[in-house]
């Protein structure tokens, strides 16, 4: 039993990492030409910045706790043995899971325009 959920959240952990390594499509926002006042045009790319900020650091804060989370199943998951599974280490596998969610979805929260980000050249593999 215990190796089925040291599978199950070694999965989670690599679904998590995948989607966290991975480019986000952020929502953009229709754009309209309008006239704009350049001063109200900066307090809002200012405020677009700090909303960018503030959500970077919660999913550094997510992450860090989905990482302490992840320890403490795999410990939990090391105490057990086949004939005994523990209620906390189902638990502790749903809080993985729901939190990894939450940092997914923050991930796909970005405000504005999307940055312009050079596509990472190929290099061949040594054989």
């Amino acid at each position: 039993m215990s190796g089925k959920f040291i599978l199950i959240a070694g999965i989670a952990l690599l679904a998590f990492c995948a989607t966290f390594f991975a480019p986000a499509a952020p929502a953009i926002a229709p754009q309209y030409e309008t006239r704009e006042d350049p001063n109200q045009k900066e307090m809002q790319d200012r405020m677009t910045r700090e909303a960018n900020k503030r959500r970077q650091q919660d999913i550094h804060d997510d992450t860090y706790k989905l990482f302490q989370l992840a320890t403490e199943l795999k410990a939990a998951v090391d105490k057990s043995n086949e004939n005994l599974l523990s209620l906390d280490v189902v638990r502790k596998a749903d809080e993985v899971e729901k939190l990894a969610k939450k940092v997914k979805e923050k991930m796909r929260e970005a405000v504005g325009q999307p940055l312009k980000v050079e596509p990472i050249p190929k290099t061949p593999y040594p054989h």
